[in-house]
C-alpha cells in the first residue's frame, strides 16, 4: 500500500527538478506580463471594454487561484509528477487556443483554461522542488525559481511590446507553445514521482469557494457600471459571503479538506499567507494599471512601454536569490517587511508624479524601489509558509499559498480598476492620469497593510520535527 510522501526509485535530480520546475513558473508568470502590455492593443483589436479587460486577467488568476488547492490535492492522490506533466500540457494547448482566439470571449475561454491548468501544475511544481533539495538550501532554490518568476517578468513587457507592435498580439500566445511541449516532454522522463496524504479531493470545497469568490469578483467587475446598490451587484455580494463561509464551515468538518483550518495555528503560515495576498493585490493590479499608463497616459507604444517597464521588472531576476539566500541565514520577516515597505513607496511615488507631460527620469527610482520590493517578499513568504507546516504538507501548504497569491491579484486588478472607472476614463490622457493615480494608490495602501501584517511574522525558523523527515503522517495538531 502506497505510503504518505512516498517516491518511486527513479533517482532525485536537484539541479533537473530546479531547472523544469522554473519552467513552469517562467510561463506562468510571462503569460501575465505578456498580455498586460498588449492590453491597450487588445482592446482595440477586439472592441473591448474596461470589464472585458479585466476579465483576460482576472479569468486566468481567478481560475489560477481556485484549481491551486485541487491540484496539491491531485498530486497527492495521482502522482505530483503526472500532475506536473498534465498541467503543463493543457497549459500548452490552452495558449495555442488563445492564439486564435478571433473575439474576446474566445479570448477569455482559453484564459479560464490556462489558469486551470497552471492552477494544478503550480503547487506541485513547488511540492516537487521542496522534496528535492534540504531545508537548508530551500531558500537557496526557491530564490533561483523567484529569479525565474523574475526573468519572465523583467522580459514580459519587452516581449510583449516587440511581438504586439512587430508582429500581432496573438503571437504573445504561439511563445509559450514551443518551450510548453519541451518542457512536458523532459518533466516527464526526468522527473521523480511522488505521492502525499491525502488520497481524495475535495469537491465540495472547491466548488463553494470557486463559487464564492466569482461571486465577490463579479460584483466587483459589474459595480463601476452598474452601481453598488444594484441589486445584480447586491445579490453577488451576499451569495458569495455565505458560500465562502459555508466553505469554512465544511473544511472545518470534511476528513480531506482542500484547505486545512488547523494550519491557521501556525502564526508563520497565517502571516505569510495574509502578506501574500497584499502583496499580490497591489502587484498584478499595478501592473494592470502601469501597463496601460504608459500607452494611454503617456503616449508611448507598446515596445517604448515594456522597455520601460524594465526597471521595475528586472529587479526580481537581479534581487530574488540573493534575498532567498540571506533569508536562510537570517529569516523571512526583515525581507517581508522591507519589501513590502518598497513596494508601497514605489508605487506611492508613482502616483504622486504621474502627470500627462512627466518624463521618464521621474518614475525610474520608485520603479527600481517596487521592483526591488517585490523581489525581497515574494521568495520569503513562500519559504515561511514551507517552514511552518510538517514536510508532509507542503503539497496542500504550496497550493494554499499560491491560491492567495493568485486571489489577490484578482482583486488586486478589479479594485484598482474600480478606483481608475471612478476618477479617470480613456480617451483624454488627462482624465485617465487622474485615474492611473488613484490605482496606484490604492496599491501602495495594499502594500502597506501587507507589510503591517509581516511585523507579527515569527523571526529565524529553527529545524525542528515539521522539517525533519517523516516515516509516518504527522497530524495538523502539531503546528505550531
Amino acid at each position: 500500500m502506497r505510503g504518505e510522501n512516498t517516491s518511486t526509485e527513479r533517482p532525485v535530480r536537484p539541479g533537473w527538478t530546479l531547472v523544469l520546475v522554473a519552467v513552469c513558473a517562467f510561463l506562468t508568470s510571462l503569460d501575465v506580463m505578456v498580455v498586460v502590455t498588449a492590453i491597450p492593443t487588445i482592446r482595440q483589436d477586439l472592441d473591448a471594454g474596461l470589464a472585458d479587460l479585466e476579465w483576460t486577467i482576472n479569468a486566468y488568476n481567478l481560475a489560477f487561484g481556485c484549481l491551486m488547492l485541487t491540484g496539491a490535492a491531485l498530486g497527492d492522490r495521482f502522482g505530483r509528477m503526472k500532475v506536473y506533466v498534465l498541467g503543463l500540457a493543457v497549459f500548452t494547448a490552452a495558449s495555442a487556443m488563445a492564439a486564435l482566439a478571433p473575439t474576446v470571449g474566445v479570448l477569455i475561454l482559453s484564459r479560464v483554461l490556462q489558469g486551470v491548468a497552471a492552477g494544478v501544475a503550480i503547487p506541485v511544481s513547488l511540492t516537487l522542488l521542496s522534496n528535492a533539495y534540504p531545508p537548508e538550501k530551500r531558500g537557496m532554490a526557491m530564490g533561483i525559481w523567484g529569479s525565474v518568476s523574475g526573468l519572465a517578468v523583467a522580459a514580459g513587457p519587452v516581449v510583449g511590446g516587440l511581438i504586439t507592435q512587430g508582429l500581432s498580439w496573438h503571437w504573445i500566445f504561439w511563445l509559450n507553445v514551443p518551450i510548453g511541449l519541451a518542457a512536458t516532454v523532459l518533466s516527464a522522463k526526468l522527473l521523480r514521482e511522488s505521492y502525499g496524504p491525502r488520497p481524495e479531493l475535495d469537491l465540495v470545497g472547491l466548488a463553494l469557494v470557486s463559487i464564492g469568490l466569482f461571486g465577490l469578483v463579479w460584483a466587483a467587475v459589474r459595480q463601476p457600471v452598474l452601481g453598488w446598490g444594484d441589486p445584480e451587484v447586491l445579490l453577488s455580494i451576499v451569495g458569495g459571503l455565505v458560500l465562502l463561509v459555508a466553505f469554512v464551515l465544511w473544511e472545518k468538518r470534511v476528513t480531506h479538506a482542500m484547505l486545512p483550518m488547523a494550519y491557521f495555528r501556525s502564526r508563520g503560515f497565517t502571516i505569510a499567507n495574509v502578506s501574500a495576498f497584499f502583496q499580490h493585490f497591489a502587484l498584478i493590479g499595478a501592473l494592470f494599471m502601469l501597463a496601460q499608463m504608459f500607452q494611454e497616459g503617456l503616449g508611448n507604444d507598446p515596445m517604448g512601454t515594456g522597455l520601460r517597464l524594465l526597471a521595475w521588472t528586472a529587479m526580481p531576476l537581479l534581487v530574488a536569490p540573493i534575498a532567498g539566500n540571506f533569508a536562510d541565514r537570517l529569516g523571512n520577516r526583515p525581507f517581508m517587511v522591507a519589501g513590502l515597505l518598497l513596494q508601497g513607496v514605489g508605487l506611492a511615488w508613482i502616483a504622486a508624479v504621474a502627470q500627462p507631460d512627466t518624463g521618464y527620469g521621474s518614475f525610474i527610482v520608485p520603479l527600481i524601489l517596487g521592483g526591488v520590493g517585490i523581489a525581497m517578499c515574494l521568495p520569503t513568504t513562500i519559504n515561511l509558509v514551507f517552514a511552518s507546516v510538517p514536510q508532509n504538507d507542503v503539497g496542500v501548504a504550496s497550493g494554499v499559498n499560491s491560491a492567495v497569491r493568485e486571489i489577490g491579484g484578482v482583486f488586486g486588478v478589479v479594485s484598482l480598476g474600480a478606483a481608475f472607472a471612478t476618477y479617470g476614463h480613456y480617451g483624454d490622457p488627462a482624465a485617465a492620469m487622474g485615474g492611473f493615480r488613484a490605482a496606484l494608490v490604492v496599491g501602495a495602501i495594499a502594500s502597506m497593510v501587507g507589510m503591517v501584517a509581516a511585523l507579527f511574522a515569527p523571526g529565524k525558523t529553527q529545524p525542528g520535527p515539521h522539517t525533519a523527515p517523516m516515516a509516518a503522517p504527522v497530524g495538523l495538531d502539531t503546528l505550531e
